[in-house]
């Protein structure tokens, strides 16, 4: 059983064998919410026993929700997460380093049929989820199971991404669509009318 997690088969995640080894991720994720804001290298220890992978410079506000405490989180370098963020990671989440996630996103890998007979019996299938370097995942936003968002994506506060989103744009609503591509205005811009070179924080490119 605990093979079909990933298998993207109908399986019984009440099954005592997923359950027990479940049961002692979710004691380390008690853990980590449980930690004070300077036991910043508790957290850092915790994170690297909790997820699949994880990358340097990680920080994940608690209060962190997951099904399964991060065991099939895969994590790159530099990622940012604020409070909230809600892991069904019943099968394996995919995030590229640099990606900032808003308050209360949720990522799902589960599911379960639409056939009311086959939800009575408990049944659950699962798609795994991949986002890509450097995007940015708005305040509230909901991605479902199966999805891949490209490299560079901005995706809108509270969409619903159902479908698979491209590299390099704006994607709002719900469900999510591609709004437009980032392009020269956002380097110009970078909120409303206030310009980027008016910022001596930046750092540009050389040409």
């Amino acid at each position: 059983m605990f093979d079909q997690l990933h298998s993207g088969e109908l399986y019984y995640p009440m099954d005592d064998t997923v359950l027990h080894e479940q049961l002692q991720y979710l004691e380390l994720l008690y853990d980590y919410n449980q930690t004070r804001p300077l036991e910043q290298e508790r957290r850092a220890a915790l994170l690297r026993r909790m997820f699949a992978e994880i990358g340097e410079g990680c920080y994940i506000e608690p209060p962190l929700h997951t099904n399964w405490g991060g065991r099939f989180v895969h994590f790159g370098k530099n990622i940012y997460a604020n409070f909230g963020l809600t892991l069904t990671d019943d099968t394996h989440i995919y995030v590229g380093d640099g990606t900032l996630f808003g308050p209360n996103v949720t990522v799902a890998t589960a599911g379960h049929p639409v056939d009311p007979a086959l939800r009575a019996q408990g049944l659950q299938y699962n798609a795994p989820v991949r986002i890509g370097k450097n995007c940015w995942i708005g305040a509230g936003a909901l991605i479902l199971p199966g999805v891949t968002i490209g490299d560079d994506t901005v995706i809108g506060a509270g969409s619903v991404v159902t479908r698979d989103v491209p590299s390099g744009v704006v994607a709002a609503g719900n469900p999510c669509r591609v709004m437009r591509k980032i392009g020269e205005r956002d380097r110009e811009f970078y909120f409303r009318d206030r310009r980027v070179d008016d910022c001596p924080l930046v750092h540009r490119e050389a040409e």
